[in-house]
């Protein structure tokens, strides 16, 4: 699903180079929830950014669901991004004047679906998250917990192959973290891929497998963790050769 292999990112000034990421190795496979761990400035956000391709990597190779995305041209690579990839943000990162269904919609016009696929499509996703009935709220009439499961929803939308969880309850208080973790590990045990960065060691346990990055590097590659199910250990039984040494 996912795998980078000797990855680098490096930024430049005259004076300075700075690698935000070196030699950095990870294999996700297809139906893992993969908790990222470090420390500030570790490499976290800038692995993301990546896996995300929001960004391209200075050196190295990233396969996605089978696609060198290295050789891609920005828009195969925002192609693949709309088509693959479902964004959660710790910000949530909605449009304040579009309700919640029009919130969940707007990417879907942009992949280009017809006016009943897409009202199908936010339906669906908002009976997902449990938010049918708040359609026509907008986002300031909804509790930060509310806000995260549209921004979820938002996510599910498109059918993405890999959803990608940047400190998805860090804005959240416990009750509500709580909740939205629940919402994800549902989604894991039907099938979904996610790879969570998050500073919270709790909820990285509550991941399938664990991995933790320092300097730019993964560290620690942290064997399925007790409270992953029996259904989705079947996917990654060996999941000790999944990171390059």
């Amino acid at each position: 699903m996912l795998k980078m292999s000797g990855l680098a990112k490096v930024y430049r000034t005259e004076m300075v180079e700075t690698y935000a990421l070196r030699e950095f190795n990870l294999n996700v496979r297809e139906g893992e929830f993969v908790a990222v761990t470090g420390p500030s400035g570790s490499g976290k956000t800038t692995f993301l950014t990546i896996a995300g391709l929001l960004e391209s990597a200075s050196s190295g190779r990233y396969e996605l669901d089978g696609v060198d995305v290295s050789r891609l041209g920005d828009n195969e690579r925002s192609r693949l991004r709309n088509e693959k990839i479902g964004f959660i943000f710790q910000a949530f990162n909605l449009i304040a004047d579009l309700n919640v269904a029009d919130n969940i919609e707007v990417p879907l016009r942009y992949r280009g679906f017809g006016a009943t696929e897409r009202r199908k499509r936010v339906g669906a996703a908002l009976e997902r998250v449990g938010l049918a009935a708040r359609a026509a709220h907008y986002p300031a009439e909804l509790s930060g917990g509310q806000q995260q499961r549209v921004a979820i929803a938002r996510a599910l939308a498109g059918g993405p192959r890999l959803l990608l969880a940047d400190e998805p309850t860090g804005n959240l208080d416990s009750q509500m973290a709580r909740s939205v973790m629940e919402l994800l590990e549902e989604l894991h045990r039907e099938g979904a891929t996610i790879v969570m960065v998050t500073h919270d060691p709790q909820l990285a346990a509550r991941a399938q497998r664990h991995v933790h990055v320092i300097d730019g590097q993964v560290v620690d590659v942290g064997a399925d963790n007790a409270a992953a199910t029996p259904d989705s250990n079947r996917h990654h039984k060996h999941h000790d050769a999944q990171v390059p040494a």
